[in-house]
């Protein structure tokens, strides 16, 4: 059986041609023209991928993705871009914001196949790993979940955990050997803290954190602090986070950001 895949662009010989691409391999095809559209439809339906245009009028490509990756329900969904913004920058700010894949226009039809195959397939395989890694393991001991955030973003980590409703800490290691936990409870996040890093406090390091295009996680499932120093659902944290990048806040700041702020 073929997957549900929401196509969203503003131009309409773009849509028909990823429909026509793509019905004869079974999948199932929604269209949309802007991303307040493909939102809503993505909500009332959960798709099993999207794959979106990055310039559109009204909500485009960019924020869409945030949108996408702060609902509980569309955290796992694989999101590929198609633009002709193709620049490194430009790539590497799609997978920042929560893009499985960037695929440059104009593209092939068996390049666009073999992209969308590759994102089924493999978020399928992620999802899956994770889940199972969460469960309690035979000889009692707590599950230690641990993973790449290149594979799995830690949006749709902190989903995952607050639907699991998991106690613990997770532990994130980045790529300048910063150090940085959180503490859950029920999948909440109520307290973070920087072992080595950016002097954040708070919800900060949270938002923080959610700019990591890379790095390391570990889940230590245990027991947890009894106070709440962050007072937000992960919902709440994810939309804004969402609408400081938004902003061109710090949501996606990076480490010399912060350096040169400190130093000021």
């Amino acid at each position: 059986m073929g997957a549900s895949i929401l196509v969203v662009d503003d131009e309409a010989v773009v849509r028909e041609f990823i429909v026509a691409t793509l019905l004869p391999l079974g999948h199932h095809l929604v269209t949309a023209s802007d991303g307040e559209s493909a939102l809503e439809a993505a909500l009332a339906s959960p798709p099993d991928l999207v794959i979106s245009d990055v310039m559109m009028p009204g909500m485009d490509g960019w924020s869409l993705v945030r949108r996408v990756r702060t609902h509980p329900r569309l955290a796992f969904v694989p999101f590929i871009f198609l633009s002709a913004l193709s620049s490194v920058d430009d790539i590497l700010k799609g997978f920042r914001l929560g893009a499985d894949d960037y695929l440059p226009k104009p593209f092939r039809s068996d390049a666009l196949i073999e992209r969308v195959t590759d994102a089924l397939r493999r978020r399928e395989s992620i999802e899956s790993r994770t889940r199972g890694l969460l469960e309690p393991r035979d000889d009692g001991a707590p599950p230690a979940l641990r993973g790449s955030l290149s594979e799995v973003g830690l949006s749709s980590l902190l989903v995952l955990l607050e639907i699991e409703k998991k106690s613990g800490t997770l532990e994130l290691h980045g790529e300048f050997d910063e150090r940085l936990r959180l503490d859950l409870r029920r999948g909440r996040v109520f307290q973070a803290h920087v072992d080595r890093g950016p002097p954040l406090t708070g919800a900060e390091v949270i938002y923080y954190l959610l700019g990591w295009p890379r790095g390391t996680f570990v889940f230590h499932a245990g027991d947890a602090p009894i106070e709440d120093k962050i007072g937000l659902s992960t919902t709440g944290l994810l939309m804004e986070a969402a609408r400081r990048a938004d902003e061109g806040g710090g949501g996606e700041r990076d480490l010399f950001d912060l350096v040169d702020d400190d130093a000021e």
